[in-house]
């Protein structure tokens, strides 16, 4: 399996409406294909995002409390094995003596130590290909706030993509995008959606991802909006 693991963002590929309806290396199952290997990319650029805002706000609230200190100790351990890909030891063993993510969630069950640690967990296993384990930890993932709701819910809709369980991947993506508050990330799970309505032949569904897309996340920043319309185009849809 691929790195998911980037230090900038990159922009999904734009497919034009020629190249879908050929087949092989120019056809709908090669784009969606190229957009699961581009997951890998967005999957660690959002996990970036989450690690700083996770990692601050670890500092500010449980370095402050005592009795979280050995937790907190260990938490920075197991990032370290994370950022430099070495996923089962974050898992297992970081090393130091130090417990990694899963002895995190055992050891300190309910505290907000082992439930940050559970979403560490899901993205390490889907990074070592054991998508039900990565399945099981994102969802025992409490997520709050503005942004790590959309980033539990795509994910897991990456990880059940991944699976071919694309039924409850639309799913996942539809749940991204319609939680938290970042229209960033809203439109780029709202677009995989679109094109996973489309890859299974779901042309109107397909329609109505990308047209909800145009039409709520009218931003020139965001990437998506700026590539809609000739995914409207594409999957038979037109200018309004």
């Amino acid at each position: 399996m691929a790195k998911r693991k980037t230090k900038q963002a990159e922009e999904l590929p734009v497919v034009t409406v020629d190249e879908v309806h050929g087949t092989g290396k120019n056809g709908l199952s090669s784009v969606w294909n190229t957009l699961k290997d581009r997951q890998d990319i967005f999957l660690y650029v959002l996990g970036g995002i989450a690690l700083v805002i996770l990692g601050y706000w670890g500092y500010k609230v449980l370095v402050v409390e005592p009795q979280q200190k050995d937790a907190v100790n260990a938490m920075w351990q197991a990032q370290r094995a994370f950022e430099r890909d070495s996923f089962r030891l974050a898992l297992e063993n970081p090393g130091g003596g130090y417990d990694g993510f899963l002895g995190i969630i055992d050891k300190y069950g309910s505290t907000k130590a082992a439930n940050l640690a559970k979403y560490y967990a899901g993205i390490c296993y889907l990074n070592l290909g054991e998508l039900d384990n990565a399945i099981k930890y994102l969802e025992d993932f409490d997520a709050e706030g503005d942004i790590l709701p959309i980033l539990k819910y795509g994910v897991l809709g990456d990880a059940y993509s991944e699976k071919q369980n694309y039924e409850k991947a639309a799913k996942m993506y539809e749940k991204a995008s319609n939680s938290g508050n970042h229209p960033q990330l809203a439109a780029h799970y709202l677009k995989k959606l679109g094109l996973l309505h489309e890859y299974r032949g779901n042309k109107e569904a397909a329609i109505a991802a990308y047209e909800r897309l145009r039409r709520d996340f009218a931003d020139q920043q965001v990437a998506e909006w700026r590539d809609i319309e000739k995914y409207i185009y594409r999957a038979g849809g037109g200018s309004q």
